[in-house]
């Protein structure tokens, strides 16, 4: 019997994590580091994963497969594909940067024990996330996916609502009150969506007669599974709401600015870097390979919806006065743009999307942490309260508009890459939605290099004179981001070559081609 590599990559945290709860209360330094070992050494499994994979190969590689619950039809069943392996490389690289940028976010406030905040739980439920999160990834039993989806809900509420930003400008009241309301909505728009889901997945059951994505795909290709038109688009709807929630996608999005607001930064690093990767990843696998007529019934809906996200959170950044939700608000306006490369059904958009879905996590934790460390020295999350930061902290200053000109799509930084596929995708089969679309990169420009200009420009404000520069554990963190964002932006290769193959298996799924460009006659 082979070894399990996928389970061996997404057990490991989970240990860690009930090992990391473990250490007793006095060696908190014990626990971090503890923690950072366990997520290196899940790195180094994923990277074996992402070198074990042959694009060219099968679509699901390193499978596993086990009778979990037999009188429903329930296995264990795992496989990665072009588009799993790269967000399961994306996971595990992120989760240490994560450990590091918040190495101090739960360590006790002063001498107070009554306002001690447990530092093994904050690790701990961090890496919980990274192996629900990566499990979610690799599952290809329909049921198993479902209970991962859910599950990874409850350490998130935790880490949102019990471990808040301390750079709070209300009164220790008033914070706890905003990080309660803010974990409580994401818990209930998510568990809303979940539970619509969960009736769709029992509905999939009773057409399909089976959960696993494998067998379902066979049925549908000898004509054994016939599914009835209507059925098929209820259920579509029933999954894709859920997606659109966690994604998330105009209107389901009002969670995500309150969520990252309030959260630590790191916590605000995982849920738009990593644990949102879960909605846009279920589309391309499982709304699109599911039900491909009725993905294709919905696409013209679902392009106006991410064109709506894309204009309006890129609006609602320009006007932010607060650093972390103009960041949300941004990532709001970047999700549709993974969400338009996906249903613009043509092999350019959709592997944009899913070079999109990497870039954005490595960009957007570059800029997120690097303003967390920001934050952190002038405890304020206020625009107003900076200027002239590049004065007194220029290599802050620099790592902070790398990120952002990422954040952008600066060209020859790796989100460009993405965005200029997603775009070309959609400029080829629904040339008005990618005109629209292009409103979103003006704005951009425009809320990345105003946020730039007001915090690390001109005279320097009271209480930046004496902020310290990035230190070795910050560096730490921020370099090797934007040396990856710089490297991926030259070289996207080792991305496209694996990501490719798997978007063609997707497209074989919906039965579409790319159109042809039409090439007027020489006369």
């Amino acid at each position: 019997m082979s070894f399990p590599l996928l389970t061996a990559t997404a057990a490991l945290p989970a240990i860690g994590a009930i090992a990391t709860a473990a250490v007793p209360a006095a060696r908190r330094t014990a626990a971090k580091w503890l923690a950072l070992v366990v997520s290196l050494a899940t790195l180094v499994l994923a990277g074996v994963v992402f070198a074990r994979f042959e694009p060219g190969g099968d679509r699901y590689q390193l499978t596993e497969s086990h009778a979990w619950i037999k009188d429903f039809g329930v296995r264990y069943e795992l496989g990665v594909d072009g588009i799993g392996v790269a967000l399961l490389a994306l996971t595990a690289l992120l989760i240490p940067f994560v450990i590091l940028a918040g190495w101090h976010d739960a360590d006790p406030l002063e001498t107070n024990s009554s306002r001690w905040r447990p530092t093994q739980g904050f690790f701990a439920l961090i890496l919980m996330v990274e192996a629900m999160v990566i499990l979610s990834f690799v599952a290809t039993d329909v049921f198993l996916f479902y209970i991962l989806f859910e599950a990874m809900l409850i350490p998130m509420y935790f880490l949102i609502g019990g471990f808040g930003d301390r750079a709070h400008s209300g009164s220790d009241e008033n914070a706890a009150a905003q990080r309660s309301y803010a974990a409580v909505k994401f818990l209930l728009y998510n568990l809303a969506g979940g539970l619509i889901m969960l009736a769709a997945v029992i509905g999939l059951y009773v057409v399909a007669g089976s959960f696993s994505l494998s067998e379902i795909a066979e049925a549908r290709a000898n004509g054994s599974l016939d599914m009835a038109t209507s059925t098929e688009r209820w259920l579509f709807l029933g999954f894709f709401f859920a997606f659109a929630v966690k994604a998330p996608l105009w209107p389901l999005h009002t969670w995500l600015p309150n969520a990252m607001g309030e959260a630590t930064t790191p916590v605000a690093v995982l849920i738009t870097a990593v644990v949102d990767k879960v909605g846009t990843f279920a589309m391309l696998r499982f709304c699109l390979q599911l039900f491909p007529e009725a993905s294709k019934w919905a696409t013209p809906v679902i392009l106006v919806l991410a064109l709506i996200s894309i204009v309006y959170g890129a609006l609602l950044a320009v006007g932010q006065r607060d650093i972390k939700r103009l960041i949300a608000y941004a990532s709001i306006s970047h999700f549709g743009f993974i969400v338009l490369g996906i249903f613009a059904m043509t092999s350019q958009g959709q592997s944009g999307a899913t070079l999109y879905m990497v870039n954005h996590g490595i960009s957007t934790a570059a800029l997120m942490l690097v303003a967390g460390f920001l934050i952190t020295r002038r405890g304020s999350r206020l625009i107003a309260d900076y200027g002239g930061v590049q004065k007194v902290a220029p290599v802050l200053a620099g790592t902070f508009l790398i990120g952002g000109l990422a954040t952008l799509s600066l060209p020859g930084l790796a989100p460009f890459v993405s965005e200029f596929l997603v775009l070309v995708g959609t400029f080829s089969a629904y040339p008005a939605a990618g005109i629209i679309a292009t409103v979103g990169i003006v704005l951009a420009a425009l809320y990345v290099l105003v946020l730039y200009q007001r915090t690390m420009t001109g005279p320097v404000r009271e209480g930046i004179g004496g902020m310290p520069d990035l230190k070795v554990r910050e560096l730490a963190v921020a370099l090797p981001l934007i040396a990856l964002l710089i490297f991926l932006g030259v070289f996207p290769k080792p991305l496209t070559e694996v990501v490719d193959p798997a978007v063609q298996h997707t497209m074989h799924d919906v039965q579409k081609k790319d159109p042809q460009p039409e090439v007027e006659a020489a006369k």
